[in-house]
């Protein structure tokens, strides 16, 4: 009977160890640290550092956008908060909006935080912020592909009059 369960434990540590390493090789973790950021979203624990996020915020009203992303890089860094993702592309589009012309990378950044924005909320995130002119990322995507259109509006010399959002 002893050998039977020193084989089961056997076989069960093993078992514990090969999803260890098949977890780690998914994951791609860096550091320690990002080893404990997917473990806790693994199991429904995860949270954004909301200090950070507030830095992150105070950085944006003050137009300084590449400053504000990375706060709100480190206050959501496996990127699974939707509002954090909301006001990353929102970041990117005001720093790639330009009256002359768009840098068309910062706006595909933005585009891609939007999207992740839209599958973490299902769509359903409001941004009750008085300041923002655009409210959801639905709404953001869709300027941000207006954006990065280029039809014959592109052209327009009276483009430099339009607002930014």
């Amino acid at each position: 009977m002893r050998r039977e369960w020193i084989q089961i434990v056997g076989i069960a540590w093993t078992l514990v160890y090969a999803a260890f390493i098949v977890w780690l090789y998914a994951a791609q973790p860096r550091n320690l640290g990002d080893v404990a950021t997917s473990a806790s979203v693994a199991v429904g624990a995860y949270k954004i550092d909301e200090e950070r996020f507030q830095a992150g915020l105070g950085l944006f009203r003050r137009e300084q956008y590449a400053a504000a992303r990375e706060e709100w890089k480190l206050a959501d860094p496996a990127q699974r908060d939707a509002r954090t993702q909301f006001y990353v592309a929102y970041a990117f589009y005001r720093e790639g909006w330009g009256r002359v012309y768009n840098d068309d990378q910062l706006l595909r950044q933005g585009l891609a935080a939007a999207e992740r924005a839209i599958e973490l909320s299902g769509g359903a995130l409001r941004a009750d912020d008085p300041e923002l002119k655009i409210q959801t990322p639905v709404e953001l995507k869709a300027e941000i592909e207006r954006e990065l259109r280029r039809d014959w509006s592109y052209l327009n010399p009276l483009k430099v009059l339009r607002e930014r959002k």
